[in-house]
């Protein structure tokens, strides 16, 4: 089933501990839970709770910390933390159930836009519509997460996908780096920061995303 493949494909990218509030939109990942022996899951008392313990525990490890939570006001109790997690650099990746594929945009019970209402404060954001994609988004959200200046992904899962039976292709972590080109500067865009610096009368570095700040006089 789709919420096995999604665990499995956790347990590929490293994935030890998982935040998770329960509710009708995700139960079915909860359940596989139960049969992973390599995940912990930690069940909050509210999912806010789950998206800021998934923050610390991404401090403390230096790994992406990841939450779960259902569709409608579940999802949207995970903004607070993702907005904190976007603005001090930590990365996290939250999972949310979300109604079925059919019903989507059609004000089904508890469905929220949370792609959409997300958007601003994520590195990048998956909605599910092929089960045949979910192994490649799980590791490649862990990845994106992790990399460059770290921050939120967020991954919504409709129900279908979960309750849907297939067999896929687990990418390995080489596989889904290697088709990501590595963002570099070229010589023209270093030398017009450079002016830039030199011509300031107070420089400024900025870095860490508001973990650290330097001034120079």
């Amino acid at each position: 089933m789709g919420s096995d493949i999604l665990v499995k494909a956790l347990e590929n990218a490293g994935v030890d501990t998982i935040f998770a509030y329960p509710g009708g939109a995700s139960m079915e990942i909860h359940q596989a839970l139960t049969r992973s022996s390599k995940i912990r899951t930690i069940l909050p008392r509210h999912e806010q709770g789950g998206a800021f313990a998934a923050e610390g525990y991404a401090r403390a490890t230096g790994r992406a910390g990841v939450c779960m939570a259902t569709s409608g006001p579940g999802a949207t109790n995970l903004v607070t933390g993702i907005a904190d997690a976007y603005m001090d650099s930590i990365p996290l990746v939250a999972i949310t159930g979300q109604v079925p594929q059919a019903m989507i945009g059609k004000g089904a019970f508890q469905e929220t836009d949370f792609f959409g209402m997300t958007l601003p404060i994520v590195k990048h954001s998956y909605l599910v519509t092929d089960i045949q994609q979910l192994p490649r988004v799980i590791m490649e959200a862990i990845l994106i997460a992790e990399s460059g200046r770290p921050g939120p992904v967020v991954i919504d899962v409709p129900k279908n996908i979960q309750q849907n039976r297939a067999q896929v292709i687990f990418p390995s972590r080489e596989e889904v780096l290697s088709t990501r080109p590595v963002p570099k500067a070229n010589d023209l865009e270093l030398n017009e920061i450079i002016g830039l610096i030199k011509n300031a009368e107070r420089p400024v570095l900025y870095c860490g995303g508001g973990n650290y700040q330097f001034q120079f006089e």
